[in-house]
């Protein structure tokens, strides 16, 4: 039987992984105050807030916002990697270490650039921020290569969201679009590092087809705690650059192809009906993207 743990024989590969990534990262090593506008220099009580003081347009600025929200829960997303990597490869545990290093910024430069650009409430942004971090996040994917399946989809998702909401945002304000590329290349990374791994196991073993199913066919993003959040995702979908169809065609299929599941031949029953379902899901989806397209 095909144990859901990570294979022991890919210790030396991953560990190459390992080290690429942080030699590219080391590359790009970067601080969060590099970006953040200080031209108004005086506080919020010197200078009170009104939403006649916002310079984005409210698309743009509720898709920063809901970045920032998704972005503060990385504590609750460490404890999940964390407690999940626990016994499995060292490797892993070490790598849990250096990502939450190179995230720790993200939300301490988006919230930042909402603040002192004027483009958000702060009283009301403590208050989601508040109570998206007290919502915590929990997974069912509590295997390891469930979470390093998991980590790929929503890297890249993360990924291609900072990039699209970039390109909306640059007519409006090129240190935002500038920033948000920032992000980007953060997690252009981890993506690489965590879909590499995942691919490692599909070439040793087709039949973790399993284990990515599962990911795939329940797959939602870890700010699906956010108050209001699918009225969010309606208008960022429909004026900020980032829905269905963006997530079939630059996230979903991106990774199904990456991992050639049409092609892969698992040997077990089993892991042959999730191959299908993958493909079948697929479908499903780009009918769904099509018609928001």
């Amino acid at each position: 039987m095909l144990l859901p743990n990570l294979d022991v024989r890919l210790e030396q590969k991953i560990i190459d992984l390992y080290e690429e990534h942080k030699k590219r990262a080391a590359n790009i090593d970067w601080s969060y105050h590099e970006f953040v506008p200080w031209e108004l220099g005086r506080s919020f009580k010197e200078i009170p807030w009104s939403i006649e003081q916002r310079t984005l347009p409210p698309a743009v600025a509720m898709a920063i916002e809901t970045a920032l929200l998704t972005e503060v829960n990385l504590p609750w997303f460490t404890t999940y990697l964390s407690s999940t990597f626990t016994g499995s490869l060292g490797v892993m545990q070490e790598f849990i270490h250096t990502w939450v290093a190179e995230e720790d910024q993200h939300s301490n430069l988006l919230e930042n650039y909402l603040l002192l650009t004027r483009n958000a409430d702060p009283q009301q942004l403590h208050k989601l921020r508040r109570t998206v971090v007290e919502s915590g996040f929990e997974s069912s994917f509590t295997t390891p290569i469930e979470a390093i399946t998991y980590a790929s989809f929503q890297e890249l998702a993360t990924l291609v969201f900072y990039t699209n909401v970039a390109k909306v945002a640059s007519p409006y304000d090129e240190t935002l679009a500038v920033l948000l590329r920032r992000l980007a290349k953060d997690e252009s990374l981890h993506y690489s590092f965590y879909r590499d791994v995942v691919k490692a196991h599909l070439e040793l073993e087709p039949n973790y087809l399993m284990y990515v199913a599962r990911v795939l066919l329940g797959f939602f993003m870890p700010g699906n705690n956010i108050p209001d959040y699918d009225e969010r995702m309606k208008v960022i979908a429909r004026e900020v650059g980032y829905g269905p169809s963006h997530y079939y065609n630059q996230v979903v299929m991106k990774l199904v192809e990456y991992w050639d599941i049409e092609a892969l031949r698992p040997t077990t029953v089993e892991a042959e009906k999730a191959r299908l379902d993958i493909l079948k899901h697929c479908d499903r989806l780009g009918r769904i993207a099509r018609r928001f397209a």
